[in-house]
Protein backbone atom coordinates (compact mmCIF):
# COMPACT_ATOMS: atom_id res chain seq x y z
CA UNK A 1 0.00 0.00 0.00
CA UNK A 2 2.85 2.37 0.85
CA UNK A 3 4.39 1.89 -2.60
CA UNK A 4 1.05 2.65 -4.25
CA UNK A 5 0.72 5.93 -2.35
CA UNK A 6 4.29 6.93 -3.26
CA UNK A 7 3.61 6.12 -6.93
CA UNK A 8 0.39 8.18 -6.88
CA UNK A 9 2.15 11.16 -5.30
CA UNK A 10 4.93 10.89 -7.90
CA UNK A 11 2.45 10.81 -10.82
CA UNK A 12 0.44 13.73 -9.44
CA UNK A 13 3.66 15.70 -8.94
CA UNK A 14 4.79 14.97 -12.48
CA UNK A 15 1.44 16.03 -13.92
CA UNK A 16 1.49 19.22 -11.85
CA UNK A 17 5.00 19.99 -13.09
CA UNK A 18 3.97 19.54 -16.74
CA UNK A 19 0.90 21.73 -16.29
CA UNK A 20 2.49 24.44 -14.13
CA UNK A 21 6.08 24.64 -15.37
CA UNK A 22 6.91 28.25 -16.24
CA UNK A 23 7.62 29.18 -19.84
CA UNK A 24 11.00 30.72 -20.63
CA UNK A 25 9.91 33.00 -23.46
CA UNK A 26 13.50 33.56 -24.55
CA UNK A 27 13.95 29.85 -25.18
CA UNK A 28 10.87 29.52 -27.41
CA UNK A 29 10.40 32.93 -29.08
CA UNK A 30 13.34 32.75 -31.48
CA UNK A 31 13.72 33.29 -35.21
CA UNK A 32 12.90 30.35 -37.44
CA UNK A 33 16.25 29.87 -39.17
CA UNK A 34 15.38 26.80 -41.23
CA UNK A 35 14.61 27.27 -44.91
CA UNK A 36 13.13 23.85 -45.76
CA UNK A 37 10.05 21.96 -44.67
CA UNK A 38 10.85 19.29 -42.09
CA UNK A 39 8.92 16.69 -40.10
CA UNK A 40 10.54 15.57 -36.87
CA UNK A 41 9.39 13.22 -34.11
CA UNK A 42 8.69 16.18 -31.82
CA UNK A 43 7.55 18.82 -34.26
CA UNK A 44 7.58 20.26 -37.75
CA UNK A 45 8.81 23.21 -39.78
CA UNK A 46 7.05 24.78 -42.72
CA UNK A 47 8.37 27.48 -45.04
CA UNK A 48 6.11 28.87 -47.76
CA UNK A 49 5.90 31.91 -50.01
CA UNK A 50 3.21 34.24 -48.71
CA UNK A 51 1.71 37.69 -49.03
CA UNK A 52 2.45 40.30 -46.36
CA UNK A 53 -1.00 39.94 -44.74
CA UNK A 54 -0.60 36.16 -44.32
CA UNK A 55 0.83 36.58 -40.83
CA UNK A 56 -2.31 38.38 -39.66
CA UNK A 57 -4.48 35.55 -41.02
CA UNK A 58 -2.28 32.94 -39.33
CA UNK A 59 -2.44 34.90 -36.07
CA UNK A 60 -6.25 34.93 -36.15
CA UNK A 61 -6.34 31.21 -36.96
CA UNK A 62 -3.82 30.33 -34.22
CA UNK A 63 -5.72 32.34 -31.59
CA UNK A 64 -8.90 30.47 -32.52
CA UNK A 65 -7.31 27.07 -31.81
CA UNK A 66 -8.42 25.43 -28.56
CA UNK A 67 -6.15 25.95 -25.53
CA UNK A 68 -3.84 28.26 -27.51
CA UNK A 69 -2.58 31.73 -26.65
CA UNK A 70 0.30 33.97 -27.69
CA UNK A 71 3.21 34.19 -25.30
CA UNK A 72 5.35 36.71 -27.22
CA UNK A 73 5.48 38.85 -30.33
CA UNK A 74 2.90 40.42 -32.59
CA UNK A 75 1.93 40.79 -36.22
CA UNK A 76 3.59 44.22 -36.23
CA UNK A 77 6.88 42.70 -34.99
CA UNK A 78 6.71 40.03 -37.69
CA UNK A 79 7.02 37.09 -35.28
CA UNK A 80 4.60 35.50 -32.81
CA UNK A 81 5.03 32.49 -30.54
CA UNK A 82 2.05 30.58 -29.17
CA UNK A 83 1.64 27.84 -26.60
CA UNK A 84 -0.99 25.15 -27.15
CA UNK A 85 -1.74 22.74 -24.32
CA UNK A 86 -3.07 19.22 -24.74
CA UNK A 87 -6.60 18.71 -23.49
CA UNK A 88 -6.15 16.25 -20.64
CA UNK A 89 -2.65 16.51 -19.26
CA UNK A 90 -1.75 19.99 -20.46
CA UNK A 91 1.46 19.17 -22.33
CA UNK A 92 2.70 22.44 -23.88
CA UNK A 93 3.59 22.70 -27.56
CA UNK A 94 5.20 25.90 -28.85
CA UNK A 95 4.57 27.35 -32.30
CA UNK A 96 6.57 30.25 -33.71
CA UNK A 97 5.31 31.95 -36.86
CA UNK A 98 7.14 34.73 -38.67
CA UNK A 99 6.96 36.61 -41.95
CA UNK A 100 9.85 38.25 -43.76
CA UNK A 101 11.09 38.67 -47.32
CA UNK A 102 7.97 37.11 -48.83
CA UNK A 103 8.25 33.91 -46.77
CA UNK A 104 6.12 32.59 -43.96
CA UNK A 105 8.21 30.44 -41.61
CA UNK A 106 6.61 28.28 -38.95
CA UNK A 107 8.14 25.99 -36.34
CA UNK A 108 5.95 23.90 -34.00
CA UNK A 109 7.56 21.71 -31.37
CA UNK A 110 6.90 19.94 -28.12
CA UNK A 111 8.46 20.76 -24.79
CA UNK A 112 8.23 17.43 -22.99
CA UNK A 113 8.63 13.95 -24.44
CA UNK A 114 9.98 12.59 -27.69
CA UNK A 115 7.00 12.30 -30.01
CA UNK A 116 4.00 14.50 -30.63
CA UNK A 117 2.19 11.89 -32.78
CA UNK A 118 2.02 14.39 -35.66
CA UNK A 119 -0.02 16.98 -33.77
CA UNK A 120 2.39 19.83 -34.48
CA UNK A 121 2.63 18.97 -38.17
CA UNK A 122 -1.17 18.97 -38.41
CA UNK A 123 -1.36 22.32 -36.64
CA UNK A 124 1.08 23.86 -39.12
CA UNK A 125 -0.83 22.46 -42.08
CA UNK A 126 -4.01 24.03 -40.68
CA UNK A 127 -2.25 27.38 -40.23
CA UNK A 128 -0.86 27.23 -43.78
CA UNK A 129 -4.41 26.87 -45.07
CA UNK A 130 -5.39 29.99 -43.14
CA UNK A 131 -2.42 31.86 -44.61
CA UNK A 132 -3.44 30.96 -48.16
CA UNK A 133 -7.04 32.12 -47.75
CA UNK A 134 -6.51 35.69 -48.84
Amino acid sequence: MYLFVVACVFVIGLLAFVRLAPTDVGQWHRPVAETNNQNMAGGAIRVAPAEPDALARVDAAARSLPRTHAIAGSVEEGRITYVTRSKWIGFPDYTTVEYSDGLLRMHARLRFGRSDFGVNRERLERLLLAAAQG
